[in-house]
């Protein structure tokens, strides 16, 4: 898959039988055999997804920065997404991995070679990297496997979820930002029976939901349900459907339900709907990710570019328990070092250190912006991307290899209030996020029933709100989880759990 030319093969041959002391000597045999080509003084091979059409070229400006700010020459094999698994699948049988792998995620191939020691475990060295020791604790542990660290996590934001909310009908009712549930509760009310658009029709509701589970999983931690697994009082782990928080959040679904407050067809409605109502003047208020505020404010200046100020973003609401959030996986996929091809501690710490340097600052903006003049320019304290095709084939693809630690330090586009807000909700959130202990936990039992475990719970959570069932129906629904693998899932996760200690 590697794109470099004859001439650059016969430069590492060359390279390879002078430069003993090469980052990689080990792996020269196998850098010839796979065509790469190098001519400086550290060497590097890389798989990475490519989503876009076309790859870039060798000479691209932005891998030649990339190179001599590092001093690694680096050998980009590119992978069409669409086909990433697969290859990675096939590079994993064949015993040939590149030194640097970009992985998905924890699918059971990688799980499987992870534990069988195709990789390396490199918790015990990062805290020496001024970088990669800032990793974040919940995301690190998120991503692990088996408690382990079998690569540097591409980090997305924790804290992502927020309330997005018609700032316009706030104001229009004379109400406050709401901060506790009860608040919430209310600003729903107003927004559905006090006309907050002011049309003298009956024509508005509160909350706009969708048949996907994620808001409602949210607002479930408000009220102190655990993120999916939580303390069972004894050191173990218990499902956050059986816990006495969770309930309460059911009932107060209910209520809203009953009351009018959320749409009548939220069960049914397809997730790519839910903007809809909201954009429309139907519904005032999103339980999601927080950028989907900038999105709908987008969406409402496309229709009107003269109405300004109409949305906002809003933290989690308080609850019993204080103010908590549920967070996001915090990461997608991450870059793992083979030990096939880094054979020694030696070796390892000079990719460690390479991967370190992709987080600075610098090499953050070069990866994930390109260079200035060639694929933006920079205006003030904000950069304006260029729509030169070609320029922008130069970088695409590059930021596969941005892991954001300890932080994305890339640089912004021009920003909107409700950018900045939404970029402030996220980083707050991280001070609230609420942890599911059984994430590095890899469930035999999950893998083979997770699916119908889950539907289970969620049918019952549906029909428990819109009043199909009641709470002995909803006990009876998690009788029924037990007694169809639940049982035996929560007996392995508090195995798995216990190993752990």
């Amino acid at each position: 898959m590697g794109q470099k030319n004859g001439f650059k093969k016969g430069a590492l041959l060359l390279s390879a039988s002078l430069v003993l002391s090469t980052i990689l000597g080990a792996c020269s045999t196998d850098k010839a055999d796979s065509g790469t080509a190098t001519s400086g003084t550290d060497q590097l091979t890389i798989m990475l997804p490519n989503f876009e059409a076309e790859n870039p070229p060798d000479n691209s400006p932005v891998i030649q920065k990339l190179e001599e700010l590092t001093k690694v020459d680096v050998n980009l094999q590119w992978v069409p997404s669409s086909s990433y698994e697969d290859k990675f699948n096939i590079t994993l049988a064949s015993g040939k991995l590149p030194q640097i792998m970009v992985v998905l995620g924890k699918s059971p191939s990688f799980i499987n070679a992870a534990r069988t020691g195709a990789f390396w475990e490199l918790g015990p060295y990062l805290k020496d990297y001024p970088n990669l020791s800032q990793m974040n604790e919940i995301i690190t542990n998120n991503a692990s496997i088996d408690g382990k660290t079998y690569g540097i996590y591409r980090a997305r934001p924790l804290g992502r979820n927020g309330v997005t909310i018609r700032k316009d009908w706030l104001a229009n009712l004379g109400l406050e930002d709401p901060k506790t549930i009860d608040e919430f509760y209310n600003v729903l009310k107003a927004f559905t029976k006090d006309d907050p658009d002011g049309n003298g029709k009956d024509d508005t509701y509160g909350l706009v939901a969708s048949k996907f589970t994620g808001p409602w999983d949210n607002m479930q931690v408000w009220f102190g349900a655990p993120n999916k697994w939580g303390d069972d009082g004894s050191g173990g782990l218990i499902p956050a459907h059986e816990t006495p928080e969770y309930m309460e959040a059911l009932k107060f679904f209910r209520q809203i339900y009953s009351e009018g407050l959320v749409n009548k067809d939220f069960a049914v409605m397809d997730a790519t709907k839910l903007p809809d109502p909201f954009v429309n003047g139907q519904a005032g208020v999103m339980v999601d990710v927080a950028d989907n505020a900038q999105r709908m404010d987008q969406k409402i200046l496309d229709k009107d570019p003269n109405a300004t100020g109409r949305v906002d973003v809003l933290q989690a609401m308080e609850g019993p328990k204080g103010l908590r959030d549920m967070p996001t996986s915090g990461y997608s996929g991450m870059i793992a070092i083979s030990k096939g091809s880094v054979k020694t501690e030696e070796e390892l710490k000079k990719v460690l250190s390479f991967l370190d340097q992709l987080n600075e600052p610098e090499l953050q903006a070069l990866l994930g912006n390109g260079l200035e003049g060639k694929q933006y320019e920079k205006k003030e304290n904000y950069i304006i991307p260029s729509t030169d095709k070609l320029a922008l084939r130069d970088l695409q693809g590059l930021n596969q290899i941005l892991m954001f630690v300890p932080e994305d330090k890339t640089l912004r586009v021009q920003q909107t209030p409700v950018r900045e807000k939404v970029a402030q909700v996220q980083k707050a959130n991280e001070e609230i996020v609420i942890a599911n202990p059984g994430e590095p936990l890899i469930s035999d039992v999950y893998a083979q029933k997770g699916p119908q475990l889950d539907n289970i719970i969620n049918d019952a959570r549906i029909k428990y709100i819109v009043g199909q069932i009641d709470e002995k129906g909803f006990e009876d629904a998690v009788t029924l989880w037990k007694n169809n693998g639940g049982d035996d899932y929560v007996k392995e996760v508090n195995e798995l759990y216990a190993a752990l200690k």
